[in-house]
């Protein structure tokens, strides 16, 4: 059970669970499937803003509130009233929220049931690791409706399972099945529940060292499409930053002593 929540606006919360400095990223917008409205998406912000701040969280899982989707994607009714020119206002909006949550420094766990499509997936993608139950539907639709991916897809799902199976999936807007979606290498795990299995590998994340945590991510993800040399000297660098903090001293110690290490986080 989580020991607090805190608000941000009306459709996300940020859950802090007792066991392991694990924080849930709500997604609370039930009646709409958790479509993405402008309202919601300076919420995510938000929250991403408050998360990325707060060095007690060791992981991130993001979550959805409603059974029957984890998010449908962008508020299509919203924008059916938008002019161009709050289109355009609106777009710095939208990307903060996407973009809250790729940056976040933490681990981050996707735990997706039900509909993920468009902006809904891309959410996902934004983290680090997704888990799926068997009522999982992922997809990437915007060419569908007159659009492209614009939380990331485009960039994202290349990365993830390569550029010709991403241009396939893009350009055919296609939904894909939980179990489909594991074998492409969609989603990363498939489980009976998604949030209980996402939680529980949050938790297995956590135990390990939060400088260690925070810096590998950044190792990897700045290491992304650079050439091995120039991969090698990101690693050295975020190596640095990890061998001479207090987090390796404590680490060493408690190997030696045979005890479960108490990290202090810097």
């Amino acid at each position: 059970m989580p020991e607090s929540e805190q608000r941000f606006g009306e459709f996300v919360a940020v859950r802090r669970h007792e066991q392991g400095h694990v924080a849930e990223l709500v997604l609370d917008r039930p009646k709409a499937m958790n479509a993405v409205s402008t309202d919601m998406a300076v919420s995510i912000g938000a929250a991403c803003a408050a998360l990325a701040a707060d060095r007690d969280v060791r992981v991130t899982v993001l979550t959805s509130s409603n059974e029957r989707a984890f998010c449908v994607g962008a508020d299509l009714k919203e924008r059916n009233s938008f002019s161009d020119a709050d289109l355009v206002r609106q777009r710095p909006t939208a990307r903060g929220a996407y973009t809250g949550v790729l940056e976040l420094p933490m681990p981050t766990v996707a735990a997706v049931h039900g509909f993920a499509l468009g902006g809904g997936f891309e959410l996902a993608l934004s983290c680090d690791l997704i888990v799926a139950d068997a009522t999982t539907v992922v997809g990437l639709p915007e060419v569908s409706v007159g659009v492209i991916p614009g939380g990331g897809g485009t960039q994202l799902l290349p990365r993830r399972v390569g550029a010709a199976r991403a241009a396939e999936l893009v350009f055919t807007a296609r939904k894909v099945e939980a179990a489909e979606a594991r074998e492409l290498g969609l989603v990363d795990v498939l489980a009976d529940d998604a949030r209980t299995e996402a939680l529980a590998l949050a938790a297995r994340i956590a135990v390990n060292s939060p400088v260690g945590l925070r810096n590998a991510k950044k190792a990897m993800r700045l290491g992304q499409g650079l050439d091995l040399r120039a991969g090698l000297e990101v690693e050295d660098a975020a190596w640095r930053a990890t061998a001479f903090s207090g987090d390796r001293a404590e680490g060493v110690a408690a190997f030696n002593a045979k005890r479960r290490p108490s990290w202090p986080g810097e």
